[in-house]
């Protein structure tokens, strides 16, 4: 068996372990080894190996915004502001048809940008808007479905994990990554709400009323969110401007969600405590699949399969757009059995020299930037797509069995419907996705 059919046979091994329940950093650390020792034929290399791949993966940099950025979202959570953030929206627009749906999509877009987990979105908007639902006599299935769509823009809205890990393997600037990302944010928010308001017309004994607040009190429920708008602009401007570099911004974000959350009451000993440990454990979490994914893909670019498939592909002729929408396809099928970091780690190490082999007319940095919010893009659509979207177990679990999990599948199916035109919308005009930096550059 040559080294490329090798490689080939992992993915079926790998997809394998993962059904069985086996970590998935754990799953490709073992296909990486086995892979290894197959070609070395002896544990010397392998041993060596081990070593300098755990060295060179945790010794980056970069890699430390991650434990930042997840503090924040810790903090942010217990300062309150999410609360903020949806009792804002919902003052504003709640009392519309399907405003209060609405208003969580708001908040959790909000949210997002000060967090940058959709998982930790979800939930923490979960927690906050779904009680506000039920009462105003939104069905579950509508609820769970806004919450879970919407959580995914805590990846998609910056500051973005999934956006750090991806500037981190391709090299490219996590600043300009982060600015690109900004439009697609808003054009899934403002797509999610055009949903809604699509929903509650079609079916519209899923949405209840309520009355309209006062504008005093509008404005009373606005001024709490400002700790939102200064930590957003402090981290993400000061970013943008060259003030400071992410890592240094992501600090200067949790300091300052820190400061918010001791002022709202919600920090003290206690709950720091329990906020590291939260974060202690999702970045264990996160950096054991990345050196998972480490292992795994230097024993495929041993196999020099990825350089092999590229030069395929160039080989074959085919139109750039094709191979695109087929790339595009795979992390949608891939995003209904594995989460967003893993498909990431996994797939990009492969995929990305492909894509950078091809002609959009546009140039290599532009390209790299503008497939990685594609990526992004349908990695978040798997998040939401039945069977084993990860937001939708979060949502409909916080439920606590008021809701079952079809109807959840059910309602979010016009969502998913809504992220896969704007994929294609975005796929097509990568202006769109590019205005963005052109302006500022």
């Amino acid at each position: 068996m040559t080294t490329i059919e090798l490689a080939a046979w992992s993915f079926p091994i790998l997809l394998g372990l993962i059904f069985l329940r086996v970590p998935i950093g754990l799953s490709m650390a073992v296909c990486g080894l086995v892979g290894a020792y197959f070609v070395y034929g002896n544990m010397a290399p392998i041993l060596s190996q081990l070593k300098q791949v755990t060295y060179s993966t945790f010794s980056n940099y970069n890699l430390s915004v991650i434990p930042l950025f997840l503090l924040m979202g810790q903090f942010a959570a217990l300062g309150g502001l999410s609360q903020a953030l949806f009792k804002a929206a919902e003052a504003w627009i709640g009392h519309r048809k399907g405003g209060v749906a609405m208003a969580a999509v708001g908040a959790c877009a909000g949210f997002g940008a000060i967090c940058g987990s959709s998982l930790a979105t979800a939930a923490t908007m979960g927690q906050v808007a779904l009680p506000e639902l039920k009462r105003a006599g939104y069905s579950g299935a509508l609820s769970t479905a806004c919450l879970a769509a919407g959580g995914t823009l805590g990846i998609l809205i910056p500051p973005s994990v999934v956006l750090v890990i991806y500037a981190i393997l391709t090299e490219q600037n996590i600043a300009k990554l982060f600015l690109a990302a900004f439009i697609p944010g808003i054009l899934a928010a403002i797509g999610y709400m055009i949903v809604i308001a699509i929903y509650v017309r079609v079916s519209p004994g899923s949405a209840g009323k309520m009355d309209p607040m006062p504008m005093a009190e509008r404005w009373k429920a606005t001024v709490k969110v400002w700790p939102v708008l200064v930590i957003f602009l402090s981290v993400v401007g000061g970013i943008y401007t060259g003030l400071f570099t992410p890592t240094e911004g992501a600090a200067i974000g949790a300091f300052g969600t820190g400061v918010a959350a001791w002022a709202a009451g919600g920090l003290n000993r206690k709950t720091l405590g329990e906020a590291i440990m939260g974060t202690a454990i999702a970045t264990g979490m996160i950096f054991m699949i990345v050196l998972g994914a480490g292992l795994y893909n230097t024993f495929l670019a041993l196999s020099q399969l990825p350089q092999e498939m590229a030069q395929w592909v160039l080989d074959l002729g085919m139109s750039p757009w094709l191979v695109l929408a087929t790339v595009l396809v795979v992390y949608l099928l891939l995003g209904c059995v594995m989460d967003s970091l893993s498909m990431i780690l996994l797939t990009i190490p492969i995929f990305f020299p492909m894509i950078m082999g091809l002609d959009f007319g546009m140039s290599p940095e532009e390209t790299a930037i503008w497939f990685g919010i594609l990526v992004l893009i349908v990695v978040e659509v798997g998040l939401i797509t039945p069977p084993v979207g990860m937001n939708l177990f979060v949502i409909n679990n916080m439920a606590k069995g008021a809701v079952p999990i079809s109807h959840t599948y059910k309602g979010v199916t016009p969502f998913v419907i809504s992220d896969l035109v704007r994929t294609a919308i975005l796929a097509a005009f990568p202006a769109i996705t590019l205005i963005a930096l052109r302006l500022t550059s």
